[in-house]
């Protein structure tokens, strides 16, 4: 059935038809399309634009197709252009001349507006809660690792000590914005399109609050064209979830360097790792890897929507129902990833021995033996100098320069004395950094005290 063939002569072109159809994809949401239509439906008979007597039918035979579709006992058919046609076409077999009044004051340009918005406002819910649970991990893995000693790096080579709840919590910090950037997201769509008509409103007394109300909307939308043509918030969703890609990208190049033969940082549960089919010694970080891979395709959706909607003049035009599958495919992408990344890292083994080896091993503590010849009385650029050649004497000798004896760092400066192998040592270069931000322990608790506090709130 289609829903304007009053105006045809002919049929239409099957590859015409299957070019221009969308309920192969839209069928998605054919849960917030009943729902919109058990509110506007409300509406109407509030208004006393159709009976009572119709919209309690109506409502019946919604409520019977969600039901139906739900249990799998009535199947979605592509004869249907959309989601829209599919469910009043239905609806009208079953409830006769009432399933004709369903889109009175309506048309599908709102509607599939309201049905994008619902659609988006649930999935933000549910990958809100996705990044909770990992925020919820990642703080049990920094209250667990509050004094295992690692390198920090910069330019992928050592820099300084940090802990691992250090490190872990860059990225803390890092999925604690992605939240607040679909939260963001949320506030500014939550405005109901329903209402608009096709472009320019419609001419019966629709209470459009009352139907903004019963969708838990903050209120109506302010302008009917905008409200048919408007996928701002398409955009910023995507262009968040390329963020949160982006993030565990970055996560799983890291996990990935550090599950290598050279770092041995971790070691990957077997229910996250693959073997090689002629290497009988490999044992591969697979999901970490198409975790990386797959924010590439996050970010296709993002370019392509910005592409489409690039020239569309106002207000509907139909280039516009390329923003489905785009999100749909980016929505399932990322909460894929986030899904499994969660349990990639609850299952990891972190080799603490060798992190703590490393950052003793890669002059990490370097710039705290300059510090220590600061506090006796060297200028810092002397002290850097100093400290340059007792690092060039460490790889001579492949030693570390806590394994350096006190004559050899008399050689070089009169300035040392016993006490710079406490100065020097891993405790002391990280727990001596208290200022908030940094790794010292009792600065990070105070951290973490404040994300207890956020994560219990919301």
């Amino acid at each position: 059935m289609k829903l304007w063939g009053g105006r045809f002569t002919k049929e239409t072109n099957q590859l015409v038809h299957n070019f221009n159809e969308s309920i192969s994809f839209d069928q998605k949401f054919y849960r917030q399309d009943i729902a919109g239509s058990i509110a506007h439906v409300t509406m109407l008979a509030k208004q006393g634009i159709i009976s009572a007597e119709d919209k309690e039918a109506i409502v019946k035979g919604l409520e019977g197709i969600r039901e139906d579709l739900d249990a799998g006992r009535l199947i979605i058919t592509t004869e249907h252009e959309d989601i829209h046609s599919f469910v009043e076409a239905v609806l009208t077999e079953r409830v006769g001349e009432a399933g004709k009044r369903l889109h009175t004051g309506r048309s599908r340009n709102d509607q599939v507006a309201l049905d994008m918005k619902l659609y988006t406002r649930d999935e933000i819910d549910e990958m809100d809660g996705l990044l909770k649970n990992l925020l919820t991990e990642l703080l049990s893995l920094m209250e667990e690792n509050l004094h295992t000693y690692m390198p920090g790096f910069t330019h992928l080579q050592k820099a300084q000590p940090v802990t691992l709840a250090h490190h872990i919590g860059a990225y803390y910090e890092m999925f604690r914005r992605d939240r607040g950037r679909l939260q963001d997201v949320r506030k500014r769509m939550n405005y109901c399109p329903l209402g608009s008509g096709a472009l320019a409103g419609t001419t019966y007394p629709l209470d459009r609050e009352y139907t903004a109300g019963l969708l838990g909307f903050d209120g109506p939308t302010l302008n009917s064209m905008d409200s048919v043509s408007d996928r701002d918030y398409v955009i910023e969703l995507l262009s968040a979830l390329s963020i949160i890609a982006m993030h565990l990208s970055r996560f799983s190049e890291e996990i990935i360097i550090w599950n290598s033969n050279e770092y041995r940082f971790v070691e990957m549960d077997d229910s996250y790792s693959t073997g090689s089919s002629i290497m009988p010694q490999k044992k591969n970080p697979d999901i970490a890897e198409l975790i990386r891979g797959k924010s590439g395709r996050v970010y296709g959706s993002l370019m392509s929507i910005l592409t489409v909607m690039k020239g569309i003049p106002l207000a509907y035009d139909k280039d516009i129902q390329e923003d489905k599958e785009l999100t749909f495919d980016a929505i399932d992408t990322v909460k894929g990833c986030l899904l499994l990344f969660t349990g990639m890292i609850s299952s990891m083994t972190f080799r603490k021995d060798v992190m703590e080896e490393s950052a003793k091993k890669g002059f990490t503590n370097a710039t705290d033996a300059a510090d220590y010849l600061v506090n006796h009385g060297v200028p810092f650029r002397d002290a850097h100098g100093i400290i340059g050649q007792l690092v060039l004497m460490c790889i001579e000798k492949n030693k570390s320069l806590d394994e350096l004896t006190l004559g050899e760092y008399k050689s070089v400066s009169e300035v040392f004395g016993q006490d710079i192998y406490e100065a020097i040592s891993l405790k002391t270069c990280v727990e001596k950094r208290m200022t908030i931000g940094a790794p010292g322990a009792e600065a990070m608790k105070k951290v973490i005290a404040v994300y207890k506090k956020e994560l219990e709130e919301k």
